[in-house]
């Protein structure tokens, strides 16, 4: 493989995501409750994931926008309580505030670091998690989001941007994720080479087709793997 530059997705590849979401839904419950009782009452955190869900069923224009649908599902809550001014960008704060206090895995900053010395990269994500917030921007030359190019992971329009914006051909970017779908097959069908970083050990599904070219533990062994590479 030559590999001239890196793609890495955020969200379950360089931190746990489902504890920053769940507090980011306790917070968001809190406040309600202390500000709009009515509307916590009405919908609790079960029911307010359960509407968030329903929102992203009903509203496939906004599936690669998160951030769209949260608001959305807001207000829907608000407006089913008789509240049409929702204090909108308030609860959004909360939510981003959590969201974004995440607990890096121990080795993803210092592989980020050495990363970046070896070459160019860029991060890949459908989420909407907030680099200047976690102090974590200056490890990327480019941050490709699915909301701000209008398609998500796996469609290989998003990797096919991301390669624009490095200006290197897909066939010598290695994309690095831990879905198996979103990230390895996604980037396999837009060209590019794959690394899937496999911390709990599983097993490639052969439904999804060819394995990726790398199948890795940690990002610890992605950069052992590019020095070797070097050496």
């Amino acid at each position: 493989m030559r590999i001239l530059a890196i793609t890495i997705d955020l969200d379950d590849t360089l931190w746990p995501i489902m504890p920053a979401l769940e507090r980011a839904d306790r917070d968001l419950d809190n406040y309600l409750r202390q500000h709009y009782p009515h509307v916590a009452r009405t919908w609790p955190i079960a029911a307010m994931r359960e509407l968030r869900a329903r929102v992203a069923a009903e509203r496939l224009d906004l599936a690669h926008d998160f951030t769209a649908q949260r608001y959305l599902t807001l207000q829907m809550a608000f407006d089913a309580c008789g509240i049409a001014e929702a204090p909108l960008d308030t609860l959004w704060e909360i939510y981003a505030t959590a969201r974004n206090s995440v607990e890096f895995y121990p080795d993803a900053l210092p592989a980020l670091d050495r990363l970046r010395v070896l070459q160019p990269v860029a991060s890949l994500t459908n989420g909407n998690a907030d680099l200047e917030r976690m102090g974590l921007h200056l490890h990327f030359a480019h941050h490709i989001a699915a909301r701000d190019i209008g398609s998500a992971k796996p469609d290989p329009r998003i990797f096919l941007a991301a390669a624009e914006r490095l200006g290197v051909a897909p066939e010598n970017i290695l994309h690095v994720g831990d879905d198996p779908e979103l990230d390895v097959v996604g980037a396999r069908d837009a060209g590019m080479r794959t690394a899937w970083i496999n911390r709990a050990g599983h097993r490639w599904p052969g439904a999804l087709g060819v394995a990726p070219d790398l199948d890795l533990p940690d990002l610890a062994a992605l950069v052992a793997w590019f020095e070797q590479q070097s050496a």
